[in-house]
């Protein structure tokens, strides 16, 4: 990240991989919280995976 604010909302998509998992880690690592359920869909070759994110206050900044 830049020395910029973070987003307070993020919504990462991507196919449900190891690489997938790693984005949302390393969220997760920058002080991001999980925000709901993740959601999957299938477009016929692959499941595409939606995680929200949030950054704020009591999101371990």
């Amino acid at each position: 990240m830049t020395d910029e604010q973070p987003l307070r909302y993020r919504l990462i998509t991507g196919p449900d991989d190891a690489t997938f998992c790693e984005r949302i880690s390393g969220l997760l690592d920058q002080g991001y919280q999980l925000y709901g359920s993740p959601s999957v869909t299938f477009n016929g070759s692959t499941v595409i995976a939606a995680q929200a994110l949030v950054w704020g206050p009591g999101s371990g900044e």
